[in-house]
């Protein structure tokens, strides 16, 4: 498994704690590197994206909400909402990945962490995501739903 997977993994664990409200992003993320035996790499990669999904939580949550259909943000698992505010992240303000990538991580993720079906309800919400708010014509250009 790559080092990229599992900093992704990391991110959702330290995601589903933040989603109790005890902790700031980076106690959290101590607390939890402190449990595991984490390499550099792997630290810095998740550490970047758990704060910055927890910077633009707001407009995430809005975008998956906006998407969701019988479903709103607080009514969702919170390892679900942990793989979606994660990979949402990636496809709005990361232009580094490709947003197939995030997509296909994300549904890795939700096979591992989820229930049985987590992973087609991931899915049916990024792509939504990734049609409503990133997707221009054959491009994968970045259309942040935030206007500049």
């Amino acid at each position: 498994m790559g080092i990229r997977r599992k900093a992704r993994e990391l991110a959702v664990q330290v995601l589903f704690s933040l989603d109790f409200g005890v902790h700031t992003p980076e106690q959290a993320f101590e607390l939890i590197c402190r449990n595991f035996d984490v390499n550099k790499k792997l630290k810095d990669f998740s550490k970047e994206l758990v704060l910055g999904v927890w910077a633009n939580k707001e407009e995430i949550d809005k975008a998956i909400n906006s998407v969701s259909k019988n479903w709103r943000i607080d009514r969702m698992s919170r390892v679900d909402k942990s793989i979606l505010r994660l990979s949402t992240y990636e496809l709005l303000f990361r232009d580094d990945i490709p947003p197939k990538v995030s997509i296909n991580e994300a549904i890795e993720l939700g096979k591992k962490f989820g229930n049985g079906t987590s992973y087609i309800f991931i899915n049916g919400i990024l792509d939504s995501i990734y049609n409503s708010f990133v997707k221009k014509g054959d491009d994968y250009e970045t259309e942040k739903i935030h206007s500049s």
